[in-house]
């Protein structure tokens, strides 16, 4: 069956990006049982299954909107993971590691994607011709179904970008994102105390960075490196 290489593409990145959500929100819910909180374990967060974690807005919609806007970074969000803090031994080093735990898995994921990808490229011509084509804007011919190939490339190579984003996306030090709660960690209690306030201008203040290009002043630096280095592999 053909399938135009736009929508292949949109599906592959929306997949890729469930399944990073839902890893990364597993993680918070694993970390935080392991330090004596089990409320979201007991919720059914510690899962891989996207439905436990899908937020309408940040899973679904937005992202979609981005898929098909033709923007070159996609970024989502899923369901808070619920942490009783009261539950914790060392409740501020303990929710620093708990929230750390989601851009951390995403690094990891970035580094295995990126691992599979290079081994692939390091044995398959076809595989290395298909990333070099698809780099350069060019993944076939126009009109033409897709290979095997370019599925699986596409996958991998979505996610090595998709997972580094959002490892970097969630390390912002803006509430409510985990790395609002790694700086309140770090911070002086009473420092900390002072950014609770910030956490309700939060989305607000994403939405700004966004519109302003900020984000994209962020991320590009990093998918170009990527991008420098998949091509290297690749020759």
């Amino acid at each position: 069956m053909h399938i135009p290489r736009l929508i292949l593409e949109g599906l592959i990145q929306y997949v890729v990006l469930l399944f990073s959500l839902s890893v990364h929100e597993s993680m918070h819910a694993y970390t935080a049982n392991r330090f004596g909180d089990p409320t979201a374990r007991k919720l059914g967060r510690v899962t891989l299954n996207p439905i436990a974690h899908m937020e309408l807005f940040g899973t679904v919609i937005f992202p979609l909107i981005m898929i098909f806007s033709n923007v070159n970074f996609l970024i989502g969000w899923a369901k808070p993971v619920p942490v009783n803090l009261q539950n914790l031994r060392n409740p501020r080093k303990d929710n620093l590691w708990i929230a750390a735990a989601g851009p951390l898995s995403n690094l990891g994921l970035c580094l295995g994607f990126f691992l599979v990808l290079s081994i692939l490229l390091r044995t398959s011509a076809v595989a290395r011709l298909t990333l070099q084509n698809y780099l350069a804007g060019q993944p076939g011919a126009a009109g033409s179904s897709p290979s095997i190939w370019e599925p699986i490339v596409m996958f991998l190579l979505i996610g090595v970008f998709l997972n580094a984003i959002l490892a970097i996306f969630n390390l912002l030090p803006i509430p409510p994102l985990d790395g609002g709660s790694v700086l309140q960690g770090l911070l002086p209690e009473r420092a900390a105390e002072q950014m609770e306030g910030v956490s309700r201008y939060g989305l607000f203040i994403l939405f700004f960075l966004m519109a302003t290009g900020f984000l994209r002043f962020l991320f590009g630096p990093v998918q170009f490196f990527l991008y420098t280095l998949l091509l290297q592999v690749s020759l």
